[in-house]
Formats: C-alpha cells, sequence, structure tokens
C-alpha cells in the first residue's frame, strides 16, 4: 500500500515484469498535483531527475510506499524529496532525510481522477471527465524555489 502522497498499489509490491503499473494515492501530501483516490501510471526504471514526482519506498518503513517530488540529488547519493503540499506536517525528507537511489522505484507519468460513484455515463458526463481528470504529470523543474520556500 502507498500512503501518502501515499498509495494502494497493486503491482509495486513486487518486481515488475513490465514497466508501467498503476498505484492509487491516499493522502493529501501531494496536493494540488496529486489528490486523495487519484489513480497515477507510475513507470519503473524510468529516468529520474529533479522535479519528477516519484513511487519509492520510505527509508524507515520499507513496506511502506510513498508518492514524493525529486528535489535534488545530495552528495551522499540519495534524493531529498517533498510533498507539493505546503503543510509543515508532511512525511517527506524534513523528517526521515535523503532517499537513497535504489528506494525509488519510478516516476509518475500521468493521473486520472476516477468517475464519481453515482454519475450518469451520458458521452458529456464522460468528455467532461477526459478533459478534467486525464492529465499527464509533469516535472517541475524549477525546484529551486521549493528549496528556498522551506
Amino acid at each position: 500500500m502507498v500512503r501518502t502522497g501515499r498509495c494502494r498499489v497493486t503491482d509495486l509490491e513486487r518486481e515488475p515484469r513490465v514497466p508501467l503499473g498503476i498505484a492509487e494515492v491516499v493522502g493529501p501530501s501531494m496536493v494540488p498535483t496529486l489528490r486523495h483516490g487519484d489513480q497515477v501510471l507510475v513507470h519503473y526504471g524510468a529516468p529520474l531527475r529533479p522535479g519528477d514526482v516519484t513511487v519509492l519506498r520510505h527509508p524507515l518503513q520499507q513496506d511502506l510506499l510513498i508518492v514524493k517530488r525529486l528535489i535534488e540529488r545530495r552528495e551522499d547519493g540519495g534524493w531529498w524529496v517533498l510533498g507539493d503540499s505546503p503543510a509543515e506536517n508532511a512525511l517527506d525528507s524534513r523528517v526521515f532525510g535523503t532517499v537513497p537511489e535504489e528506494l525509488v522505484l519510478g516516476r509518475v507519468r500521468g493521473r486520472y481522477r476516477p468517475v464519481e460513484a453515482g454519475r450518469r455515463r451520458s458521452v458529456g458526463v464522460v468528455l467532461g471527465w477526459l478533459y478534467q481528470s486525464v492529465r499527464p504529470v509533469l516535472s517541475d523543474r524549477d525546484v529551486s524555489r521549493r528549496l528556498r520556500a522551506r
């Protein structure tokens, strides 16, 4: 289960056979980029750069998967990661320090928000949902401002 920026995970708990998987975000730490209940497409083994949103193993509790943004690679070889939410109680590198490279599992490529339960499935509703709810998750290359702000 990824919690997070946590997420429930179906494919991430075992070694992936294919380079793509799906995870569900649980919690508010990646708002506004990702919200509770969002489904994310994870690309295992993708090249990583600062600004990418990733799924990783929590460094102190490795059975817990979390979703965070890579901020910078530190000299000790690990990644400094932060949630996108401005909340001060976020579970990120401010709490657990750098994350070793081998704990970063994959890059989040896209997200979609499931259709609300009970909504009619007319063509207009589905098209509106597609327009509003299916999006790529883009890298934020201006992460230096995040470091200055925190």
